[in-house]
């Protein structure tokens, strides 16, 4: 198959984005009422968020505003999954269906053309929710806003999505050899909850789970320390670019393996 560059890509995922977008918008009902319930979803984890330092000042040494940040870096740095690779969700369906076999005789990109697919505009939603409270709590702390905290606040950000869109493509690729793949999805997106807490709340052996085999950490603990401490960065959060980038690669492998091993239904 001929290799195809960036910008062939980039061409080809605005024109689906651009349909997908279009038969959105002809149930603007539907839209509008997930979209409201995302929002709503998010206000009810803030609220509970706030009750929670209501009767707790600080927790093993983070206080409410660094808390907040914490939550509002894991919002947005969840928003890509969302928002890109959100098709994940039906990948089972295609596969047990036998429907899945049409993606396997196209000249692109299997990955890219399955994922493509779908873009789920409610994760927006979420992101302005993550970026207003990221915002408040910066600006809270009295963080300094220079053009290299910037850079490395978006640089950090990017890498710690990584991390929940591999844990999901793993997941979902669960699909091409167990039957009951939807709880492992599940389970994997569930997991999202705790990334929002600082890792040190933790046992001894959480933290190594969350640190080596389930790498949560890396979705907002880590990656926030370079922000909120700089003066007490462990090693671990300045290989969070890196890291993300090799647990992506390898779900992505975990992913194309499944894909390629598929034969359809035999039906």
């Amino acid at each position: 198959m001929k290799r195809r560059g960036i910008g062939f890509y980039f061409r080809i995922y605005c024109k689906i984005l651009a349909q997908d977008l279009k038969s959105k918008m002809s149930y603007r009902a539907d839209f509008i009422i997930s979209t409201i319930g995302m929002i709503c979803t998010n206000i009810a984890g803030f609220i509970s968020f706030w009750i929670l330092f209501r009767n707790f000042s600080s927790i093993n040494g983070w206080g409410y505003y660094e808390m907040l940040f914490l939550y509002g870096f894991s919002l947005i740095s969840l928003t890509p999954v969302q928002c890109f690779f959100d098709n994940n969700w039906s990948l089972r369906m295609y596969v047990y269906s036998g429907d899945f076999i049409k993606y396997c005789f196209r000249p692109i990109n299997l990955f890219f053309y399955y994922q493509s697919e779908v873009f789920d505009i409610k994760g927006l939603g979420q992101l302005a929710f993550g970026a207003g409270t990221l915002i408040y709590a910066w600006i809270k702390l009295g963080l300094a806003c220079t053009p290299l905290m910037l850079l490395k606040t978006v640089l950090f950000l990017f890498t710690a999505s990584l991390i929940m869109i591999s844990l999901q493509n793993a997941a979902a690729a669960a699909c091409f050899w167990i039957q009951n793949s939807f709880y492992i999805l599940d389970l994997a997106y569930r997991f999202r909850d705790y990334a929002k807490y600082p890792i040190t709340i933790f046992n001894a052996a959480f933290r190594f789970i969350f640190t080596f085999l389930i790498p949560i950490a890396f979705i907002a603990y880590y990656p926030s320390l370079v922000i909120l401490r700089p003066d007490e960065v462990p090693l671990l959060s300045w290989l969070s670019p890196l890291i993300g980038v090799v647990f992506f690669c390898i779900s992505y492998k975990i992913w194309m393996f499944g894909a390629m091993k598929y034969s359809g239904t035999g039906s």
